[in-house]
């Protein structure tokens, strides 16, 4: 018989990456200080910011542990704060979400009543304008074995998760070399090694405005077709995951291929055609 997780086992260290975000992370962090089950450690990692964050951070005093490092991006930022964090489950927020007041107790339940899971992530509420934003189908969320499901887009929010240090020593941290889709490259990674708790309320608040930047900034498919190259050539895969993760990429590059030649890039066209060939061959 699986030995439930008590309160003991279930500390909590929340990380919270930030870069000039002096308007949106006290409200973050007050998010976190408000929890119902409160966590054990809340560290706030600055990268480099230029505006007033720092200030911003230091109105809390003891209640946050800051860590100051030189602008690296949000995937250094976050394994900075796992490898500083005093205690074994980790749960990450980005400074522009919020959590809703029970987030970290609903999890905590959750967790005791699925003693084998190690991972635990919850629904999101998109809000933009002040108001809530439909999702679309494709964000539709599973418990279990997951790797599949995951392939398309990225399902789970950092914001929403809850895991044990254990899976991210198997797994690895975040891809510091990815300037977007960092998530969707670990949670790919974490999927084929563990299966996952979904608890099926909506307990973060995701603003709309920075990852509708970025996915104008950067095409998001060419940083899923690179996370995909990356399992197929450094992870252990059954055949059906890796017939399933060739087709995805062959797929996402075909799309990025005809963005790119629509848009005369064609040396970026080029790389996705010769990417999907060379899997299409291998």
């Amino acid at each position: 018989m699986i030995q439930r997780w008590s309160e003991t086992d279930l500390q909590i260290s929340v990380i919270i990456p930030v870069y000039n975000r002096a308007d949106l992370v006290s409200r973050a962090i007050d998010s976190v200080l408000a929890q119902s089950r409160p966590a054990d450690e809340v560290i706030v990692v600055d990268d480099g910011s230029t505006d007033d964050t720092i200030g911003a951070v230091q109105r809390f005093g003891d209640r946050v542990r800051m860590i100051h490092q030189p602008h690296s991006g949000v995937s250094a930022g976050r394994n900075r704060g796992i490898r500083a964090a005093r205690y074994d489950w980790l749960a990450f927020l980005d400074s522009d979400d919020l959590w809703k007041p029970d987030k970290l107790q609903r999890q905590c339940k959750a967790l005791q009543e699925q003693p084998d899971s190690l991972v635990c992530y919850t629904d999101e509420e998109w809000r933009k304008d002040g108001r809530w934003k439909n999702q679309s189908k494709h964000h539709q969320k599973y418990s279990g074995w997951i790797y599949a499901r995951c392939l398309p887009l990225c399902l789970i929010s950092p914001s929403s998760v809850l895991l044990h240090r254990r899976v991210l020593e198997a797994a690895g941290l975040f891809d510091e070399q990815l300037p977007a889709c960092e998530d969707y490259d670990l949670w790919l990674r974490v999927c084929l090694r563990f299966p996952v708790l979904f608890l099926a309320e909506r307990l973060i608040v995701k603003q709309a405005g920075d990852w509708e930047q970025l996915s104008m900034q950067h095409s998001l498919d060419r940083y899923r077709i690179i996370s995909l190259d990356k399992v197929l050539r450094q992870e252990p895969l059954f055949e059906e995951q890796r017939l399933l993760t060739i087709a995805q990429l062959v797929e996402k590059c075909r799309i990025y291929g005809l963005g790119c030649r629509k848009h005369r890039r064609d040396e970026e066209a080029l790389w996705a055609e010769n990417m999907a060939l060379r899997h299409k061959s291998g």
